[in-house]
């Protein structure tokens, strides 16, 4: 038995939400190959506090996959799914997500007394594993709504109310969000004390903590929810313009209320803080209406304006590939050594000290790195659009 309430409406693809995917996609390969020290502001994240364009590529791709739940667990269940069926696909997918991101965070040595557990594609498959499980149990709009409240608000009152043990009560005994003694890491510290990402100041164990922490899933649970309420918002029978109105609201009412919110919780990545979530998925709506009324709307994209989004709809075709691929490659390419003028280096080291060392300034060379990788991560999944190999896990 199929669900009916998952069928009421005729399938269409959007155009503007594979752009966007793609867009986010090129975007997160380029600051996360940022080209070192010497790269411009925008292209890093900030240390604590605050926000940067490299902090909002993320959550938008978070993002973008909520709002795909919606369109692609709805063509399954259009081609004869049921919900057990979906269910499955979920787990398995999930699964095979987790596992790629813990494989990216071995190789090629693979120390396991000290291999990172979180990771970007971990907290992708939890995210979708939990919004998607609960998209096939009940697909109404308000128990979305709901959802997301519960994640941001019970988030906040974890932080702010929640003593963290051997520290005490923030903003009492410990300063709100101290980047070193917070709940998020103080968990994380316990469950995976040789398993993290960063260390702050050497070697005390206080100075340990993850970016992609066990707690903070719970709002990038409602990053993924806010998606798939812009899903069913376009899925949904209304005239283009009425749509687009839509989206632009939701925009500004994410807007204001993340940045209002953050005068008593920051905006902060680390943390995935829920004023954060809000802001983000403000500016994520708001390059999503300009690509559907662009796309969707005046019908750029099409016909012979195709190749205006052309390498968007590459990147966004395979875009977990692009991104394992851009993972593992770079790390290839300086573990292959070579002398050069009396000197041990790189291919790309090589090709910055004798090509893009010449550049004006040191955030030119530094974002022509980033464009390098971006270009030869492009060659394979552009390979694959051409020959139609999409790789869907």
């Amino acid at each position: 038995m199929t669900n009916p309430s998952l069928i009421q409406t005729p399938m269409q693809r959007l155009l503007s939400l594979d752009v966007l995917r793609g867009i986010t996609i090129a975007f997160m390969i380029m600051v996360n190959n940022n080209g070192g020290s010497g790269s411009w502001g925008f292209m890093n994240h900030k240390e604590w506090n605050g926000l940067t364009a490299t902090d909002l590529v993320f959550p938008t791709f978070v993002f973008v996959m909520g709002a795909s739940i919606v369109y692609a667990f709805h063509a399954r269940i259009k081609r004869g799914a049921t919900r057990a069926q979906l269910a499955r696909h979920t787990v398995y997918r999930a699964v095979i997500l987790f596992l790629l991101g813990v494989f990216n965070n071995g190789f090629p040595f693979f120390h396991l007394d000290h291999l990172r557990i979180y990771g970007v594609l971990q907290r992708t498959a939890i995210c979708y594993l939990v919004v998607g499980l609960f998209y096939i149990w009940d697909q109404r709009v308000w128990t979305k709504v709901a959802g997301v409240a519960v994640a941001l608000v019970g988030y906040w009152i974890l932080l702010r109310c929640v003593p963290v043990p051997g520290a005490g009560m923030p903003g009492r005994d410990i300063p709100f969000m101290d980047m070193r003694m917070n709940l998020v890491s103080w968990l994380d510290r316990l469950l995976m004390p040789h398993h993290l990402y960063l260390e702050w100041g050497g070697p005390d164990p206080h100075n340990l903590r993850d970016p992609e922490g066990l707690l903070s899933n719970l709002p990038a649970i409602g990053t993924t929810l806010l998606g798939v309420l812009t899903g069913l918002w376009l899925r949904g029978q209304r005239a283009a313009k009425t749509t687009a109105m839509g989206l632009a609201a939701g925009a500004v009412t994410c807007l204001a209320l993340g940045y209002l919110w953050s005068l008593e919780f920051p905006l902060n990545k680390n943390m995935w803080t829920s004023s954060y979530v809000l802001v983000a998925a403000g500016y994520s709506l708001s390059v999503l209406t300009l690509s559907y009324l662009a796309m969707d709307v005046w019908g750029w994209g099409r016909g012979e304006s195709k190749w205006l989004v052309y390498p968007w709809l590459v990147l966004g075709a395979n875009s977990i590939t692009a991104y394992m691929f851009s993972e593992i490659v770079p790390g290839l390419l300086e573990r292959i050594h070579f002398t050069s003028n009396g000197r041990e280096t790189n291919p790309v080291a090589w090709i910055f000290d004798h090509v893009f060392v010449h550049l004006p300034t040191p955030g030119l060379a530094a974002f022509a790195i980033s464009v390098l990788t971006l270009a030869y991560c492009f060659i394979p999944v552009w390979i694959m659009y051409r020959k139609k190999i999409f790789v869907k896990i």
